[in-house]
């Protein structure tokens, strides 16, 4: 008889599963990160526009209003305004100037207390980053700044007078050019932004909410840990739709070509709170699914069925927001997974069955409230369906109350006040030592 190595096939197999869930995780990040690239190349010619236009017009600006000499720190203020963080360029160019002035302050005074040299300009300098790091809370330009000015008013104003006003003017003028250039010369559509952004999300929650259903009709958990994975790959996918979010509340702020914009981003943030909700939600579910065909738990077809109308009513509302219908499309495709997922619930699943129905629950109300529904009228819509659906499979039994005629009853009373009345009549009669105590 051959010898079996159980334990030696088992491990191969977790290697085996474990090595093509790797090459799965890497093709995926690898096309994703192809797909980022396409996407990104109107943001960062938009950027890159900007950046040169601002660094021109600082140049120009400089030369002209602030005479001569070599005034490099307003084209580069001007750039560094445009290439921060997208979302963080207003605040940026204030911490830049706080950041110039306090350098110069620090280096000043220390060079007036110390004088100049090596160790002197050491001192100034790590005065002016710990004052910057005090002051800020955190790295930035605000200390970058700090500590850049330092240096120069340590190492160069012994051997040349006159460097604080123009580097204080330099920093107004190219920090005010890079302003004006974003807010009013080249503004980006912010809702584009927005739109881009945001697709990774919507393709992502909409494919492998399919896919969840369809590896949970067919009990394949290999599937449903593979889906597991993916959807927690999306950490990059959301911070970049924060940044998008930021950038699109800073133009529709300060831009006025792009104030008309305001409530629509407004609309679309809160979208895009309850898009991360769902996307949250659908990890869960992949994640009780898995351990739900892990300890071989019933999960009825119902539950697979509710998984891919979630997914097909992502991708409804994503279409009906984007040309601005009423969502009544996704209403109706999420009013029958809820339905859905209270007839497996009714029909008969264990716990974590129970709570892939409560997620499915939970996910249909964020996608509702990410389509427009306020808070209550989602839960309600959500707790209908479901509730109608559970009476598909038991309906409500109907109690048979049993009324009293109204003839009996008064014949019944008339002979309980007799009774009362007799025995009240004899006990009048009785002598009062034989009358009973009360």
């Amino acid at each position: 008889m051959a010898e079996d190595h159980p334990p030696d096939d088992r491990r191969q197999w977790r290697l085996d599963e474990t090595a093509e869930r790797t090459v799965r995780r890497v093709r995926h990040r690898g096309g994703q990160a192809s797909r980022i690239r396409a996407r990104q190349w109107e943001v960062t010619l938009v950027i890159s526009v900007q950046a040169g236009l601002a660094a021109a017009i600082a140049a120009l600006l400089a030369k002209n209003l602030l005479g001569s000499g070599s005034h490099v720190f307003a084209p580069a203020a001007a750039v560094g305004t445009i290439a921060t963080a997208i979302g963080q360029r207003a605040r940026r160019t204030f911490e830049l100037l706080a950041g110039v002035a306090l350098g110069i302050v620090i280096g000043d005074t220390l060079r007036f207390l110390l004088g100049a040299g090596p160790w002197q300009t050491g001192v100034v300098v790590a005065l002016a980053i710990a004052a910057a790091l005090l002051v800020a809370g955190k790295g930035g330009p605000l200390v970058g700044q700090a500590g850049g000015t330092a240096v120069l008013i340590a190492t160069l104003a012994p051997m040349e007078s006159g460097l604080e006003l123009p580097r204080i003017f330099d920093a107004l003028v190219g920090g005010a050019v890079g302003l004006v250039v974003v807010a009013l010369l080249l503004p980006i559509n912010p809702m584009r932004v927005l739109d881009r952004a945001a697709a990774p999300i919507f393709t992502i929650v909409c494919e492998q909410l399919a896919e969840l259903g369809q590896a949970m009709r067919e009990r394949d958990r290999a599937r449903t840990m593979g889906v597991l994975e993916r959807l927690r790959g999306t950490e990059d996918d959301l911070g970049r739709l924060h940044d998008a979010l930021s950038g699109a509340e800073e133009v529709v702020t300060i831009a006025p070509v792009r104030w008309h914009r305001r409530q629509q981003y407004h609309r679309y943030a809160r979208s895009a709170a309850h898009l991360e909700r769902l996307l949250l939600d659908s990890r869960a579910m992949a994640r009780w699914s898995t351990t739900a065909l892990q300890y071989d738990e019933p999960i009825p077809e119902e539950l697979s069925d509710a998984m891919r109308q979630l997914g097909q009513a992502v991708t409804v509302m994503r279409a009906e927001c984007r040309v601005g219908e009423d969502p009544q499309r996704t209403r109706q495709l999420i009013e029958q997974c809820a339905e859905l997922a209270g007839r497996a619930s009714a029909i008969g699943v264990s716990s974590f069955g129970e709570s892939l129905v409560t997620g499915l629950r939970t996910a249909a109300s964020d996608l509702l409230r990410a389509a427009g529904c306020e808070p209550e009228d989602a839960n309600r819509i959500v707790r209908q369906a479901a509730g109608a659906g559970e009476a598909e499979i038991h309906p409500p039994v109907r109690r048979q109350m049993h009324r009293v005629r109204p003839a009996r009853a008064a014949r019944a009373r008339r002979r309980a006040h007799l009774a009362r009345r007799t025995r009240n009549d004899g006990r009048a009669g009785l002598p009062a030592r034989e009358r009973p105590a009360r």
